[in-house]
């Protein structure tokens, strides 16, 4: 049985909001990788993508998941680009159970066209860009991924009871 939960997903998904409840409803630790990385940092990962540039992020960002995975009892929502890396991937689908939050590129820019603290949506066409997101990220999601999830709908409350069934219901399988 996996001692964590990780949340995986493009920008906006939920998997904060999600994760937040989730770790209340299943008393366990709960740790947003960005805010995580910001706390470390002293500012924030957009002001630090904009003066270090992504491949400086993408390294802190990988060395911060290899840290965090290994900690038991933990629900951990990743930063939307978590996935990109090999080495990221591996770690989490080898570390604990992995859910995959799914939405459309439509949802997302819904949720998201305010947002102006999200590096990679600063553009003349954010839903252009959360297409194109979706469409690389997408299958890496998938490849990472214990169980997917549809976000389209269903309110937090119903997707944290969707979540802590599943996890509850692998508990009962797995081996002691």
């Amino acid at each position: 049985m996996a001692a964590s939960i990780f949340l995986v997903g493009l920008p906006g998904s939920g998997k904060s909001t999600v994760g937040r409840q989730l770790a209340r409803r299943l008393g366990l630790a709960f740790v947003d990788t960005d805010h995580h990385i910001e706390h470390q940092l002293g500012c924030s990962v957009r002001e630090y993508f904009e003066r270090e540039g992504e491949q400086a992020f993408r390294d802190l960002e990988q060395a911060t998941l290899a840290e965090l995975v290994l900690r038991p009892g933990l629900v951990l929502s990743t930063g939307g680009g978590s996935v990109l890396r090999e080495a990221n991937r591996y770690a989490l689908r080898n570390h604990g159970w992995v859910v995959y939050l799914k939405s459309s590129p439509e949802e997302l820019f819904r949720r998201l066209r305010h947002d102006k603290s999200r590096p990679l949506l600063q553009v003349g066409d954010p839903l252009a860009k959360l297409k194109e997101l979706f469409r690389a990220r997408d299958p890496l999601y998938r490849q990472v991924c214990h169980h997917v999830l549809e976000t389209g709908r269903p309110s937090v409350s119903a997707l944290v009871n969707h979540i802590a069934m599943q996890w509850e219901q692998k508990a009962l399988h797995s081996p002691p």
